[in-house]
């Protein structure tokens, strides 16, 4: 599949994505998780464990994949839903490289309001002490980009991407991700962590997989949800054409 940026392609995205209603949902989490970090220090003071207990179970767990399906779904679901996205394919753009773009918007949107969120709270939290700021601030950067193949792979398969985008986020990754021990394999949220328990090389950051499994199903996840996505939309083409 041949990828290529599409500048114009680029900013109708964007623009989708930053319009006055979906940004104020996006800026919440984040606004969120630094006003619990703020009451959290004031609190308890600079304590490492509770910083990664916030930064895990809040930021990483919760806010990271809820912006992903706000900002996979948003770049394209709302085009299909209206029958918008008739006159971008009527362009003569190539349509791996509509996918292709429009996955750059949303992995920049998913990483700037997860992953520089992260890093400010961890900051507040602790100062980045035993470099639990920078360890989570990576593993939001990583997992923004499969979150945001993923949602954008459902908003192109179904009406209801949002739906199945928030039953992901919150009762997989957050619950059975978390709590039950089969699933952390198959969890975003635990592959991210094993880049961060890399870079704090001690305790306080855990992942149940390991470093390299980890780099291979974040790479495979996020490849194949591309590759599939544009699948999808050229066989959308060929219905719209028929």
């Amino acid at each position: 599949m041949s990828l290529a940026y599409n500048p114009t392609v680029a900013r109708l995205t964007y623009r989708a994505l930053l319009g006055r209603k979906r940004a104020m949902i996006l800026f919440c989490l984040p606004v969120l998780l630094i006003a619990i970090s703020v009451a959290v220090r004031a609190l308890t003071g600079a304590d490492d464990q509770v910083a990664a207990d916030v930064l895990g179970g809040f930021a990483l767990a919760t806010m990271v994949p809820l912006i992903g399906v706000i900002a996979g779904t948003g770049a394209i679901g709302p085009e299909i839903d209206d029958g918008s996205v008739v006159y971008l394919l009527s362009k003569p753009v190539k349509r791996p490289t509509i996918i292709f773009t429009k996955l750059i918007v949303a992995i920049g949107v998913t990483m700037a309001f997860s992953a520089v969120p992260t890093f400010i709270a961890g900051m507040i939290l602790n100062g980045n002490g035993q470099q639990v700021a920078v360890a989570y601030t990576i593993a939001a950067l990583v997992a923004s980009i499969a979150y945001a193949a993923l949602f954008l792979l459902l908003g192109t398969i179904t009406k209801h991407a949002v739906v199945f985008g928030l039953v992901y986020a919150l009762v997989w990754e957050t619950l059975f991700g978390s709590l039950v021990e089969g699933a952390r394999t198959l969890s975003v949220q635990q592959w991210a962590l094993a880049l961060a328990e890399k870079v704090a090389g001690n305790d306080l950051v855990k992942s149940d997989v390991g470093l390299p499994a980890a780099i291979v199903l974040l790479a495979a996840v996020t490849a194949g949800a591309t590759w599939y996505a544009g699948q999808k939309l050229r066989s959308l083409t060929l219905a719209g054409d028929d």
